[in-house]
């Protein structure tokens, strides 16, 4: 789409209804697996008019994943040395189970980069994402100096909250299939809380 002014409404309404689209055909189909004409059939849009806005499938790409990345940083940036350590801790585990319910698609698509191999983020993990990770393992480990939280290791607690709580999106389908009718998230929040707060909890708290 040219940049030399302002998008009208229209503009900005199809954009967001490519990228909707775009989000839906590479969360279930894959970036290779997915077709331009698939995502304009989805956004209810002509091929070239949807080529107008991105010229190409990979700038749809690029542009979810961008989309995608700010989104999925944000809980962890919540969390703040100068809150109590358990609750912190805890609040983040709720924040990203919360996205697994909220946003499946997004969650399968981050995993399925990861899985091949990050080819188109590769340099936000080990730039943007390690800088946020290694300063909020520092905070836990503070916590952990204090005498505020158990000792655990702190890169591998994050990686454990990661894997929990978006297991539920990225394994919807087994997670399902095992529970049948029953809600898989309207016990997991109960029991995910438990099980951090008894390893995390410093003895004799």
């Amino acid at each position: 789409m040219p940049k030399d002014k302002a998008p009208t409404r229209i503009q900005r309404k199809n954009r967001l209804t490519i990228l909707e689209a775009a989000l839906d055909v590479f969360s279930s189909q894959g970036f290779r697996g997915a077709t331009v004409d698939q995502i304009a059939a989805v956004a209810g849009l002509s091929k070239p008019n949807l080529l107008y806005y991105f010229p190409s499938k990979e700038a749809m790409y690029d542009a979810v994943l961008s989309q995608l990345l700010y989104t999925w940083l944000d809980p962890l940036r919540t969390l703040t040395p100068e809150g109590d350590p358990l609750e912190e801790i805890l609040s983040y585990v709720r924040l990203k189970l919360e996205m697994s319910r909220n946003y499946p698609r997004e969650s399968r698509l981050f995993a399925n980069e990861i899985v091949q191999g990050a080819p188109r983020i590769h340099q936000v993990l080990a730039t943007d994402l390690k800088q946020l990770v290694d300063e909020k393992a520092a905070v836990i480990q503070g916590w952990i100096d204090a005498g505020r939280l158990a000792p655990v290791h702190p890169y591998h607690l994050i990686f454990s909250i990661w894997s929990l709580t978006q297991h539920y999106a990225d394994f919807d389908v087994q997670v399902r299939a095992v529970l049948g009718q029953e809600d898989p998230f309207a016990a997991a929040p109960d029991f995910v809380e438990t099980l951090y707060r008894r390893l995390l909890s410093p003895a004799g708290a």
